[in-house]
């Protein structure tokens, strides 16, 4: 019986007249299996477990159905009839262990597919994450750019993509994402401490990438997408493939992007803010019966320019001094085996990361407008900075549901090995071994019109590193061998308070552990222009924090307010010591308790019967300071984003899902800057965009236009990692996308 497999077929209909649905997603997203219904609305999944799972169906311009389906012998034909609904298509949610849609969840979790994210013309993938609710974009330029969430980022958000930790000496500040948004099919957003499902680097909240899905059994995909990108002269273009049979699919993606330096509100070009990059996405699946496997596999390498000041203007895309090169191989395996009320899921996944960073030498000062070439400098140098890190993840996770549906239990055993190694003239970090284990366990008990979930966990890391240097010596830094260890709880509440309103508080501990920099630092850091030391006797930092939520979901009229209150203990940050290195100021890692609270507010209008019309609002607000009343640094300023939109699903026999939006970007003064921070001034950012699709050689073709900065505003961000140089955020910028899919 270990291998018995089982089927489901039924129709899907529209509840308002009974007319069969076309095109319907029917899904179990526990298994990832589904398929797409045919003209009259039938479909027919194989390779079903026995067992009892949760099935979604789902169609634009209709709300989502989902029910718990038993599977076993002779299993009843359904009938399922979608009701017709404006509000967005819902999906399930990943990033939390018991595959809810979002208004099951007890946690509050954002998720936005990558196709309305990319909509907005932004370049890059940490760009358009902006368009979430409280989160921001900490960026150096345009190419460098990494996610802020609620006021925290660096090492206090984890990035997961493919199921696994994304391990890219993400401290840095000039170390961005590293991620291309091709082959990405969503992304969700833990905000908060996530610490119970993810470990340390989780207290801020964790941004989990959902890797594209495989075609539907029994089918084949392939699509491309060309893009152009005026302010920047950029060029950009992926095109994939995928096929699936009963029991095998298979997918693959290629991507390549080239941008030079973008444009100001005042056209002048950001010398050096060029960037480039290569990305390839693999993936094979097998599926048969209590049996899943998924092995991915992504290859990145980018080339971003580092801009520091304004020079030579032009559109030459080979990078100045300094820049990096940098290079990511993430390789992931899940194998799932399912039980009749059980499962075992095992991912283990590889990260290798290389940086390599170039920099001026003495011997090229007196060289004018910066223009030696990073090929030239490679040449008789070699790099600056050469990092290595390389980091192997496990994560084992047991899911019980002895009484269906009414209380579901996860068990699970997580780490990681990591090694990171200098080979380069400077380092920012010595190198070092760092060993992670954490057990953890969670249930989710389901009553008539409320959810409970409760969670505890337990981690270890252990962090040994090398000393480097001459003892005695300015930049010695001695061996590290420390330990840190934490337990972290969480519960939520969920309740349906009234047929169309939720409510959610979660209360929630965190920890992160402190990171190589903070700990073993003793150098200067050319990027800030300042001496760094360490402090290898920091503590965990720890937090909790609360959220409240209610939400209003009617069928013409949504909204939402969330408000948290965070509290950190042993917050680490870096303040001066009143004393100069040669020549540069002397700074030092310190701790002290902290505070940040705020929230999000979300509206949604769509009127009736004016059901293409569309009216939303979402303002965000943070406030962070440490106890002594210092603001924390990179703490956004208020946010409010409006925009009108108008979608229309067909217009005529040729023109179908077209869309156009107008919005409006308020960012209000930053009057409380952190330590080395200036403030500033308010501004004000237009964007429009419109797109359509239409048949070519009887393929689909989309077709968009989007302008950010539509008014050509010259303003800088306060969350730019350059504002310090007076250099400007990007002007008017006129993107063009091609998608066609075969």
């Amino acid at each position: 019986m270990l291998h018995a497999q089982h089927e489901l077929q039924g129709r899907v209909l529209d509840a308002s007249d009974n007319a069969p649905l076309e095109q319907a997603t029917v899904y179990f997203p526990q298994l990832e299996n589904g398929v797409i219904t045919d003209t009259d609305g039938n479909f027919h999944i194989r390779q079903l477990p026995e067992g009892t799972y949760k099935l979604v169906v789902s169609m634009i311009g209709y709300a989502a159905f989902t029910q718990s389906i038993t599977l076993g012998e002779n299993n009843p034909s359904l009938t399922i009839r979608l009701r017709p609904s404006a509000i967005e298509m819902e999906e399930v949610i990943v990033s939390t262990p018991f595959h809810k849609l979002q208004r099951e969840n007890v946690m509050k979790v954002e998720q936005a597919p990558l196709a309305e994210i990319r909509k907005n013309g932004s370049p890059t993938l940490a760009e358009g994450l902006r368009q979430i609710a409280g989160v921001e974009t900490v960026s150096t330029g345009v190419g460098i750019g990494k996610p802020v969430i609620r006021g925290l980022s660096s090492n206090r958000v984890l990035v997961y993509t493919q199921g696994i930790r994304m391990e890219n000496q993400q401290f840095g500040d000039e170390h961005g994402l590293g991620i291309s948004d091709a082959g990405i099919e969503s992304v969700e957003v833990i905000k908060g401490p996530a610490s119970l499902l993810y470990g340390s680097d989780a207290l801020g909240g964790v941004l989990y990438l959902n890797p594209q899905r495989y075609a539907p059994a029994g089918t084949a995909q392939a699509d491309a997408t060309a893009l152009y990108f005026g302010n920047t002269s950029g060029v950009a273009a992926n095109a994939g493939a995928g096929v699936s049979g009963e029991k095998w699919k298979f997918l693959a993606r290629l991507a390549r992007a080239s941008h030079a330096d973008y444009q100001d509100g005042g056209d002048t070009r950001i010398t050096n803010s060029r960037f480039s990059e290569w990305d390839l996405k693999t993936g094979v699946g097998y599926a048969s019966g209590r049996f899943k496997n998924d092995l991915r596999y992504n290859y990145n390498r980018s080339e971003p320019g580092i801009p520091e000041e304004i020079g030579v203007q032009g559109t030459d895309r080979t990078p100045l001094l300094p820049y990096q090169e940098i290079e990511s191989h993430i390789l992931s395996n899940t194998t799932e085996f399912f039980m009749k009320n059980s499962s075992l899921k095992v991912i283990l996944g590889y990260v290798g990361n290389s940086r390599l960073e170039f920099e001026d030498h003495e011997e090229h000062a007196g060289e004018e407008d910066g223009e030696e070439h990073a090929e030239e400098e490679h040449g008789e140098e070699g790099p600056s900075l050469d990092m290595q890190l390389n980091t192997l993840n496990y994560n084992l996770q047991y899911q019980f549901s002895p009484s269906g549906d009414s209380w579901q239990t996860v068990v699970g055993l997580q780490g990681m090995w990591q090694e990171n190694s200098n080979a380069g003239e400077e380092i920012l970090v010595p190198d070092a071994r760092t060993v992670d284990v954490g057990l953890m366990a969670t249930s989710h008990v389901h009553f008539e019109k409320s959810d409970l979930q409760l969670g505890l966990r337990y981690d270890r890391r252990q962090i040994d590193s090398d000393a480097f240097g001459t003892p005695g010596e300015s930049e010695y830094i001695g061996p590290l061998d420390r330990s840190f260890n934490s337990f972290n709880a969480a519960a939520g509440y969920r309740i349906d308070i009234a047929p169309r309103v939720i409510g959610r508080l979660n209360l929630a501990s965190g920890f992160r552990a402190p990171n190589l920099s903070e700990l073993g630092s003793n150098g200067t850091h050319s990027g800030a222009n300042r001496f760094e030391i360490g402090n290898p006797d920091l503590e965990n930092e720890r937090n909790v924090q609360a959220d409240l939520s209610l939400e209003y979901k009617g069928e013409h009229f949504e909204l939402g307010i969330n408000g948290f209150h965070n509290r950190i203990r042993d917050f680490i940050f870096i303040a001066p010591t009143g004393n100069t290195v040669e020549g540069d100021p002397e700074f030092q890692y310190r701790q002290q308790d902290a505070t940040l609270y705020g929230g999000e507010a979300v509206f949604h209008l769509h009127p009736h019967p004016l059901d293409w019309l569309h009216l939303q609002s979402n303002v965000a607000v943070v406030i962070g300071e440490l106890d002594s009343g210092t603001p924390l640094p990179l703490i956004p300023p208020v946010n409010w984003r409006n925009t009108l939109r108008v979608e229309w699903d067909k217009i005529s026999s040729n023109l179908e899902n077209f869309y156009g939006f107008l919005g409006l970007e308020t960012y209000f003064r930053q009057g409380r800057p952190g330590d080395f921070e200036t403030e500033t001034p308010a501004y004000n950012l237009v964007h429009a965009g419109l797109g359509t699709r239409l048949p070519l050689f009887g393929n689909p073709l989309d077709i968009r236009i989007a302008a950010n900065n539509l008014l050509d505003t010259k303003y800088i961000a306060h969350l730019s990692r350059i504002k310090a140089d007076g250099i400007n955020n990007m002007g008017r910028n006129i993107s063009l996308g091609l998608s066609m899919t075969l």
